[in-house]
C-alpha cells in the first residue's frame, strides 16, 4: 500500500499576519487591490514580497525591475540572515511606531522599512565581492528614499528607522541590534583617511532626531544620544547624552531606550544628573 506523505509549509507567524491584513485591506478598499495584491497576494513568501517591492523602488531606466528583482531573490536565496532581519524589521516597526497598526504597513508604505531591506541586499552584494552593483543600489535607495547608506555598512536585526528622511550612515559605520533612530542623523566620519572612521552603536541604543554621531567612537548599549546632539566622544552603556558637544546628562531612563522611545529629559522625562 502506497504511503501518503504530507508536506507541512514552515510556519511563518509574520507572513500569515501580513496576508490576512492584506486581505482586509482590499475587502475594506478595493481600490487598493491592484497595489495590494502586486506586493502582497501575489507572493509565496515574505521573501518574494521583499524582493519584488525592492525592485519597484529601485527600478530606473538604467536597471529594469525584473534585473533587480532577480538579484534580490539570490540574495534571499544565499542568505537566510537577510528573511530573519526583515522580520525583525517588520516588528520593530510594529513594537514602537505608535503611527503603525498593522503589519502591512512596513512593507506597502514606510520607505525607512524599504530602505533598510534594499540596504540589506546591497550589503550582500557588497559582501560578494560585486561592488559596483551595491553602490548602484546605494545610489537609488539615496535617490528614492533620502537615505544614504553605504554598502559595507553593518546593520544588525530590528532596526527601526522613524521617518527616514536625510540619514548618512558611513562605510565603517555598524549599528547593532534593536536600534532606533529618527530623521536627520548622521553616522559620519571625520576625516578623509581611508579607514576605521565611522561610528559603532551598540545594542538597544535610541538616537534623536538631527543627532551628529562622528568618528570611529562607540554608543554603549542601551543608551540615549538627544536631539540635535553632536557626539564626538564614547558614550558609556546606559547613559543619555545631549548637547553640543554632547556630554552625559544622566541614565538612560529605562532598560530599552530604543524600544520605549522616550526622548524627554528632567521633569517630563527620567531625572537628569
Amino acid at each position: 500500500m502506497a504511503k501518503t506523505r504530507t508536506t507541512l509549509k514552515k510556519l511563518d507567524p509574520v507572513w500569515s499576519q501580513v496576508v490576512s491584513e492584506a486581505r482586509q485591506a482590499v475587502e475594506a478598499e478595493p481600490l487598493l487591490g491592484g497595489l495590494v495584491h502586486a506586493c502582497i497576494l501575489h507572493h509565496e513568501t515574505l521573501e518574494d514580497a521583499l524582493a519584488y517591492r525592492i525592485a519597484q523602488k529601485l527600478a530606473s531606466p538604467e536597471m529594469s525591475e525584473q534585473l533587480i528583482r532577480e538579484i534580490a531573490d539570490d540574495a534571499y536565496a544565499a542568505d537566510p540572515m537577510l528573511s530573519e532581519a526583515a522580520r525583525a524589521d517588520i516588528a520593530a516597526v510594529y513594537d514602537r511606531d505608535p503611527a503603525c497598526h498593522r503589519y502591512i504597513q512596513p512593507l506597502l508604505y514606510f520607505k525607512g522599512f524599504q530602505a533598510i531591506q534594499a540596504h540589506r541586499v546591497s550589503n550582500w552584494l557588497w559582501r560578494e565581492g560585486r561592488r559596483d552593483l551595491a553602490y548602484f543600489f546605494q545610489m537609488r535607495m539615496s535617490e528614492q528614499f533620502s537615505v544614504d547608506i553605504h554598502p559595507a555598512c553593518r546593520i544588525g536585526k530590528g532596526l527601526f528607522l522613524d521617518h527616514a528622511h536625510a540619514l548618512v550612515f558611513g562605510e565603517t559605520a555598524v549599528i547593532g541590534d534593536n536600534v532606533s533612530i529618527l530623521h536627520s542623523v548622521t553616522l559620519g566620519g571625520t576625516g578623509k583617511e581611508d579607514e576605521d572612521r565611522h561610528p559603532k552603536i551598540g545594542d538597544g541604543v535610541l538616537i534623536g532626531a538631527g543627532a551628529k554621531v562622528l568618528g570611529n567612537i562607540k554608543i554603549g548599549d542601551c543608551s540615549r544620544v538627544a536631539a540635535g546632539s553632536v557626539v564626538l566622544n564614547d558614550v558609556p552603556h546606559c547613559t543619555t547624552v545631549a548637547g553640543v558637544p554632547a556630554k552625559v546628562v544622566g541614565e538612560a531612563g529605562c532598560s530599552q531606550p530604543s524600544i520605549s522611545m522616550n526622548q524627554l529629559i528632567g521633569a517630563r522625562g527620567e531625572k537628569a544628573s
